[in-house]
């Protein structure tokens, strides 16, 4: 395999990092990862467990909100990813604990880039739906032109809207600095990722995604309705616009549009193992709104995955590592029984 040199990914341990370096390495980088905490053997595991890291992977101790500390990870690489992002949802000071930290963490990691201008050709942003069409009034169609309204987010104070404004702000001051000091940036805009994952704990897009599974009610609205990118589709995009001499400017990628009702309905044909609702509560059901990825596929990318396909890898995943119950439809009669009078031979 030609070796096709050294790229540095923030927030490696994550969701979408730990993917996209299992990728990288069998694509035939050498990765320099950075993690918060690289001898925390529960959090990086996964990545030193993945093929090829033994000769092609490296992590480093990084942080968002420290200063320079990006500087040696990224030094003498040629291309950066950087897909570290606070997502605290619960967060009781958002302002201090996730959005600063995004936005200085954007601009931490760019600095860094600077310095290390000789061999960095090109930086790659993970950015997100949520910059885009969080405002009054939506629309049914959205590309890469529409920006979210910040102070619409935070006076509706609607679930995840710290992380809206954390990302929007972070990609506009990230577009800014780029401009000023000549720096190849690219950002790329996922929906919500589904799919299967390496990580060891549930990923944060997948309280979303499986929200009608784990009837997790406050993520309804996230469905409502939703659009949705296989993570190892997500991947790809990176590496691919990464490596696309012609890429410029934003990119959004999005495969599936659909209605929190049409998913309800394919989940329960899907899985009737699960207890998946079919009435969402007081809650107006909007029609499908579609994230164009026409600019990315016009430059020749391809989307491999189905809907089906996610919801099978993330359940597979999720199960493997006991993170969701083999069913969640309520037992018969008759096991109750069972179960009540100790003859049921699990108990």
């Amino acid at each position: 395999m030609m070796h096709k040199g050294t790229v540095c990914v923030t927030g490696a341990a994550g969701f979408v990092g730990s993917w996209l370096i299992m990728r990288l390495l069998e694509q035939g980088y050498s990765v320099k990862a950075t993690v918060r905490d690289p001898s925390n053997m529960k959090k990086v595991k996964h990545l030193l467990d993945l093929p090829g890291a033994a000769n092609r992977l490296t992590l480093w101790k990084a942080d968002l909100v420290d200063e320079g500390s990006f500087d040696e990870p990224i030094q003498g690489c040629t291309g950066v990813f950087h897909v570290a992002t606070p997502m605290d949802f619960e967060s009781k000071d958002p302002e201090s604990e996730m959005i600063k930290p995004t936005i200085e963490g954007m601009l931490n990691v760019l600095r860094s880039c600077a310095r290390a201008s000789s061999t960095v050709r090109r930086v790659v942003f993970t950015s997100s739906a949520g910059t885009v069409s969080i405002h009054e009034g939506r629309r049914h169609l959205y590309d890469e032109t529409s920006w979210s309204d910040v102070d619409f987010c935070r006076a509706k104070k609607m679930t995840g809207w710290m992380y809206f404004v954390s990302k929007t702000l972070a990609e506009k001051a990230a577009w800014d600095f780029a401009e000023k000091n000549n720096i190849d940036f690219i950002s790329i805009i996922p929906t919500l990722v589904n799919g299967p994952f390496v990580m060891p704990t549930m990923p944060p897009s997948m309280l979303s995604a499986l929200a009608l599974i784990t009837r997790n009610e406050p993520h309804y609205s996230i469905l409502n309705p939703v659009q949705f990118v296989h993570l190892d589709d997500l991947c790809n995009a990176h590496i691919f616009l990464f490596e696309c001499p012609d890429a410029k400017g934003r990119y959004i990628c999005s495969s599936h549009d659909v209605t929190i009702a049409g998913l309800a309905q394919i989940l329960r044909q899907r899985y009737p193992e699960f207890d998946v609702p079919t009435e969402f509560g007081e809650m107006e059901v909007f029609d499908i709104i579609s994230y164009s990825s026409k600019k990315l596929t016009d430059l020749g990318f391809e989307f491999k995955y189905s809907l089906e396909d996610m919801f099978d890898g993330a359940i597979q995943s999720c199960r493997e590592k006991g993170l969701l119950p083999p069913a969640t439809k309520e037992p018969s009669y008759a096991t109750e029984q069972l179960i009540a009078t100790g003859q049921d031979n699990g108990h």
